[in-house]
């Protein structure tokens, strides 16, 4: 009998210890992070192939993946395997408890042909928008995979505008050889005779204005996103949207440089969230955290919340890990660790403005290192596309009322807890610029060291620890404060 508890003893543990989530041991976070759970996929397996899929990168595949996930649907789920090949698709549409596999050699490209992409009510910067649907679409559906090694492109140069100040002389006149047409100082990739303005020439905007993310799953729950990777977005790269439970493990998430609007990963509004051990090189900010954007967003009433992002390393981005600043319905208990961010525009970027309203709080960053950082290496900013007025509020003040009420509009940032940042090479160290009426509050940032052109710069900040935080400079001041109450040094 003790032998048969044993066996049944290291058999629990064997399984436990092999679980996704292992990696993750019950309180090792600073608060208390509920279990994610993965999808369950059922045990029956088609190749893309058996629906008249050809992965010649000539032959549409568009029906093929319709007709497999219509049958997957009938069999109650399960997974659709795409082999080593290039195949040329419309939009792929999910359905409940499916996995789409791409092996390793696998190229799912999708067509730039405009009209293959339904227009659709979505989510675009926080709030309802007609967007064309996203090339791998999911909408409230659970237990949607996506795995394997292969690799997803949305051939967003077909899409996106570039602005000319990006690039170099021989570059931007290598982009505008092609199709296309240049209209002041922006490269538009498009440029038919049957456009909304109707003069030939011009390019067509609903190109611009409805251009999809690559991957938009909108409330679904259950929902898993291993090792493969997703590319050349025509907008944002992956939207993960009102879902819960999310697991995003082993991914690559790359749009040029350049990209506009091209985000990594936008995770908003969702609840209960692993994302680790994922790369990322895009044209805008990496890993993102939102939630709705002015009165629309807050009326979500949805933060994006319990959250871990572990083990990641972004090569190129605006920001590395970024709150903001659509973060209307908040933001709380987010945890970060571990991550190396390697040229990006800034490190660590938190960003709201007035009109936004929610609160981000309890949000804790350990452990990463930093360099080359193009601007600031910890940026906190409450004026984000704004200009503040004397210190004291932005353009769209009066001088009479410099300093306005507190309301449901005004952002709010409190309690963030830092820890363990080395940065070797940045402009400036430090960034705090919240608001009057709403100063950043108690934040706490200890054993971190920044080697950087400029120090430090707070203003209107209260409640603020500097704990064994080396500031190492080459021009002005290592500190310069401006309305900031209470703030200790160690």
């Amino acid at each position: 009998m003790k032998k048969t508890n044993i066996i049944f003893s290291f058999l629990s543990l064997l399984i436990f210890a092999c679980s996704p989530l292992s990696l993750f041991a019950k309180g090792a976070y600073p608060f208390n992070m509920p279990d994610v759970n993965l999808p369950v996929i059922p045990d029956y397996t088609v190749v893309i192939g058996a629906f008249g899929g050809v992965g010649d990168g000539v032959t549409l595949n568009t029906e093929a993946f319709s007709k497999a996930m219509k049958h997957l649907a009938e069999k109650g789920g399960g997974k659709l395997v795409v082999p080593s090949g290039i195949w040329l698709t419309g939009p792929i549409q999910f359905e409940n408890c499916t996995e789409l596999h791409v092996e390793r050699g696998a190229l799912v490209l999708f067509t730039t042909d405009f009209e293959a992409y339904p227009v659709v009510s979505t989510v675009y910067e926080g709030n309802a928008a007609q967007k064309k649907m996203a090339p791998l679409w999911a909408y409230e559906k659970h237990d949607v995979a996506i795995t394997g090694p292969g690799t997803f492109d949305a051939q967003g140069q077909a899409w996106r505008p570039s602005k000319k100040g990006k690039f170099t002389e021989s570059q931007w006149k290598a982009l505008t050889s092609g199709k296309g047409v240049e209209m002041k100082g922006v490269w538009y990739p498009d440029a038919k005779d049957d456009n909304l303005a109707g003069k030939p020439g011009n390019p067509d905007m609903r190109r611009v204005t409805q251009r999809p993310v690559l991957l938009e799953f909108t409330s679904c729950k259950r929902v898993l996103l291993q090792d493969a990777t997703f590319s050349n977005s025509p907008a944002w790269n992956t939207h993960p949207l009102k879902c819960e439970d999310v697991t995003i493990d082993r991914v690559t998430i790359r749009n040029p440089w350049y990209a506009q609007n091209g985000d990594g990963l936008d995770l908003e509004s969702c609840n209960r969230v692993i994302i680790r051990n994922s790369t990322f090189d895009v044209g805008d900010d990496a890993i993102c955290i939102k939630s709705g954007k002015n009165k629309e967003g807050r009326d979500w009433k949805m933060p994006c919340q319990n959250v871990i992002i572990e083990g990641c390393t972004v090569l190129h981005g605006h920001g590395g890990f970024v709150i903001g600043s659509e973060m209307s319905s908040g933001a709380r208990n987010i945890y970060v660790n571990n991550c190396l961010f390697n040229g990006t525009d800034t490190g660590l970027r938190l960003k709201s403005t007035r009109g936004r309203g929610g609160v981000v709080e309890n949000i804790y960053v350990e452990n990463i290192n930093m360099v080359d950082i193009k601007g600031d290496a910890f940026t906190f900013d409450l004026y984000y596309a704004n200009k503040p007025v004397a210190g004291k509020a932005d353009e769209d003040t009066s001088t009479k009322d410099a300093v306005p009420p507190v309301t449901e509009e005004t952002p709010c940032f409190r309690n963030l807890f830092i820890s363990n940042i080395t940065c070797q090479g940045a402009q400036r160290a430090i960034y705090f610029n919240g608001l009057p009426e709403m100063p950043l509050d108690n934040l706490q940032l200890k054993n971190s060291m920044f080697v950087c052109e400029k120090g430090a710069e707070l203003q209107y900040a209260k409640n603020i620890l500097f704990d064994n935080v080396r500031i190492v400079n080459s021009k002005g001041e290592r500190l310069v404060k401006k309305y900031v109450d209470n703030m200790i040094e160690k």
